[in-house]
């Protein structure tokens, strides 16, 4: 597997929503670096973890502002992409 793929996967996102999603409708949801397109998205997934992807969608998050005593300054930016795959196919994230 190629070092670059996991760079543009950080880490799945797993929460109660995202749990209900991939029981229910066979969708996925990941942290990925915010320069990566779609298609390097597809790429990634379907090498690292053998499945055939059928849509993605993604969701830049805006920075939050953050506070540390008298420090303020933002969160840093993230993107989220939600990955659905092919029938009948799943992912086991743990």
């Amino acid at each position: 597997m190629d070092t670059k793929y996991l760079e543009i996967i950080k880490a799945p996102v797993i929460t109660e929503k995202s749990a209900n999603m991939a029981q229910n409708e066979g969708k996925y949801a990941f942290k990925v670096n915010p320069k990566a397109n779609k298609t390097e998205i597809k790429q990634a997934i379907e090498k690292i973890f053998n499945v055939k992807v059928v849509e993605i969608s993604t969701i830049n998050e805006k920075p939050k502002k953050r506070r540390v005593g008298r420090y303020s300054g933002l969160s840093n930016r993230s993107k989220k992409a939600i990955v659905k795959l092919a029938e009948g196919q799943t992912i086991d994230l743990g």
